[in-house]
């Protein structure tokens, strides 16, 4: 007897799975539309309520997002709304909120999650997850409106491809995020989504809590923060020790924070670095979930593209220093709009021409010149203007986006008309 073993690849793999969600949604959902003809016409025609559906959810993919939120639970907390919270994090702090009208829910990751997603019964759905209608996140058919909230102020097409082309309406950090929007849609011959600009919530939050911290000065020795992003072309993965030894052959306080998905996808190398520079009592290595504390007691940021950037100098205006790199953006939706220009995506987006406005490039020939370089980005009063222009264009509405958002849900329920105008 011969035995065959059958190998799925990841991406049939997900085919497939879409393909079961989606039949088995179409199944429920004609079901459903059979029960309520029913009703109807034993009810003489009159029309029948839906039942369990609720006018506002919210989902949030993992604890990380939940700053995103906070400034809304807390606004429908204010005007006594109840909002139904979904989340795929265990240990969400909203569970350790006291929040009367917000109802919290676990409903589990995964496959599981977008079973319930796609079911979901409501007037207004609000999530950072893009994607949907691409893969096995679906539109529910109960469903009336689907927004997409922006979570970083960097540009809107450097998701993957697709990301925000089902949704109803994007809620941005700045106004200048529409442009590439509508440009997409043109380009993909996609109906205008409603774009309202609704600030940075977790930047509302963050700059809430900095400003409840204490105003002593942070003590000496001067201290720089190296905060990359993850992956093979990430400062750590392609630089490593030719980037952390000349640092730590100064007399300066060197904080290392690396990414959290670094954790989980480049343990090895964090685990090697740890153990290479255990004897220099000047390295440390932060980890905790909220990076605002590391970020108040630094001078100055070495990066790469992480967005960490943007959060640095919009909430404490202090020199970044950036390693230029080459970053393959054919899966995202900014190559497919910037792919007939001269330069294509990095030479054009904003986040990117930004950095390079804001920040001074740091090469690799200088790593051994280091300390000179830092010194020398110190005192630039050209970059603390580039800065100050970048934060105004994309972080608009500073400290309104609890209200501004909060006021897009409610009156898109209850007036039915355009609410980004």
């Amino acid at each position: 007897m011969m035995f065959y073993s059958l190998y799925i690849d990841p991406g049939t793999g997900s085919m497939l799975f879409s393909i079961l969600m989606g039949a088995a949604a179409a199944s429920f959902f004609a079901f459903r539309a059979l029960i309520i003809k029913a009703k109807a016409f034993f009810s003489g025609g009159r029309r029948v309520a839906e039942k369990n559906s609720v006018p506002y959810i919210i989902y949030c993919e993992g604890k990380q997002y939940f700053n995103v939120f906070k400034t809304v639970l807390e606004e429908a907390e204010i005007r006594k709304t109840s909002v139904v919270y979904l989340t795929s994090a265990k240990d969400d702090p909203v569970f350790g909120m006291k929040f009367e009208y917000i109802k919290p829910e676990y409903i589990g990751e995964g496959a599981k999650a977008f079973a319930r997603l796609n079911m979901l019964n409501a007037d207004f759905v609000l999530m950072t997850t893009p994607g949907i209608n691409v893969y096995q996140l679906k539109r529910s058919p109960l469903v009336k409106h689907y927004s997409h909230i922006l979570h970083a102020p960097s540009d809107a097409v450097m998701y993957r491809l697709f990301g925000l082309d089902y949704f109803d309406s994007i809620l941005l950090t700045g106004s200048y995020q529409a442009r590439d929007i509508r440009a997409l849609e043109k380009l993909r011959g996609l109906p205008e989504k409603q774009l309202v600009v609704v600030g940075c919530p977790y930047l509302d939050v963050y700059a809430s809590k900095i400003s409840a911290l204490s105003r002593v000065p942070p003590p000496p020795p001067f201290t720089v923060i190296v905060s990359p992003s993850w992956g093979p072309s990430a400062l750590l993965s392609k630089y490593g020790e030719r980037l952390l030894s000349p640092l730590a052959k100064t007399s300066w306080r060197i904080i290392v924070r690396p990414h959290p998905q670094s954790k989980k996808s480049e343990a090895s190398l964090l685990e090697s670095l740890a153990k290479k520079y255990k004897d220099f009592s000047n390295i440390e290595w932060d980890y905790e979930q909220e990076n605002i504390y590391s970020l108040s007691k630094s001078d100055v940021m070495i990066s790469d593209f992480s967005g960490v950037i943007f959060d640095y100098i919009f909430l404490f205006n202090k020199p970044v220093l950036y390693v230029k790199q080459n970053i393959d953006l054919r899966p995202y939706d900014a190559d497919d709009l910037y792919q007939e220009e001269a330069g294509g995506p990095l030479e054009n987006l904003w986040q990117f021409k930004t950095v390079r406005e804001i920040g001074v490039e740091l090469k690799e020939e200088s790593f051994e010149q280091i300390e000179d370089v830092i010194k020398a980005s110190i005192s630039s009063a050209s970059l603390n203007e580039a800065r100050a222009s970048a934060k105004e264009t994309a972080w608009e509405r500073r400290g309104e986006s609890g209200r501004l958002i909060f006021d897009f849900m409610t009156g898109f329920l209850n007036a039915g008309v355009d609410a980004s105008a």
